[in-house]
């Protein structure tokens, strides 16, 4: 695996691959790495014949109350297990290389999508995620991006922003890596407790029953209230239990088919995020 700093030498080679016409995956994370980010590394290699990671914490999708500062970094960690998962190139650009300008000299946003759900409760959160993802995807200029349905809203966003600016380069899904209690992988699970880690696969089972539920009488407000409180019940703060359109992430309307039921919870220190997608027939 090679690693790079700067853009400039990184472009050079993938100037080469380029010219040989292989096919080049990228992974963004921002570090602090978990088998859930190795799933993606496992996707992008079926999909490519080379495979780009870069480990950047983004100052810029971090709120005034969030801190930026005390996220964790464990690069060196973070590096062998990118190696040893077949990553071709790590790129680690410095803040200097991502905004040569400043963090608040040029914005990508994506309104219809950043204003809702999970950017209603962290105002400018998406900004800073669409910015850094349309940056890193100039220096990269991958064929295709992987990036885990976990955190399905900020999927939808980059794929939007993807279409919306033309940039040539194929968005891949790859689905939430579990454990056994069915709790989305996360590198914010490590704030939880013991006993709070046992309690925490209780989001996914809320999801998984307001899916069910709302799939056989359709009655998506009394169910999704439901499970808030079965949740606060549990000792959980959620942000919110919502079942949305799949494809917009807009309120699901009656002739809606194609849903997917999010939710947001505080569980201790440990925001926990997770969707669940479902169809109606």
């Amino acid at each position: 695996m090679q690693r790079f700093n700067e853009p400039v030498a990184m472009r050079e080679l993938l100037r080469e691959w380029r010219i040989q016409r292989l096919k080049i995956a990228f992974v963004p994370t921002m570090g602090n790495l978990h088998e859930g980010h190795i799933s993606l590394i496992e996707r992008a290699r079926g999909l490519a014949d080379k495979v780009v990671a870069s480990v950047f914490v983004n100052p810029t999708q971090f709120g005034p109350s969030e801190d930026y500062a005390a996220y964790p970094r464990t690069l060196e960690r973070d590096a062998g297990f990118l190696e040893a998962a077949g990553t071709d190139v790590l790129f680690t650009p410095t803040i200097a290389s991502i905004y040569p300008y400043g963090e608040t000299e040029a914005w990508v946003d994506v309104p219809s999508l950043s204003g809702i759900l999970c950017g209603a409760v962290r105002p400018g959160h998406f900004r800073g995620v669409a910015t850094v993802v349309a940056r890193l995807f100039n220096h990269v200029a991958p064929d295709v991006a992987v990036f885990g349905e976990k955190d399905f809203q900020q999927l939808l966003l980059i794929r939007r922003m993807t279409v919306d600016l033309g940039f040539p380069i194929e968005i891949v899904g790859a689905p939430t890596a579990r454990d056994a209690d069915g709790l989305a992988l996360s590198s914010r699970n490590q704030y939880l407790t013991a006993e709070q880690r046992h309690r925490a696969g209780a989001i996914y089972r809320a999801l998984q029953r307001v899916a069910a539920a709302v799939a056989v009488d359709g009655d998506i407000r009394g169910h999704t209230a439901a499970a808030r409180a079965a949740l606060e019940a549990d000792g959980f703060r959620p942000d919110y239990v919502e079942v949305r359109s799949a494809l917009t992430l807009q309120p699901a309307s009656a002739e809606e088919r194609d849903l997917v039921v999010l939710a947001a919870a505080w569980l201790g220190r440990a925001r926990l995020i997770d969707n669940l997608r479902f169809t109606i027939s």
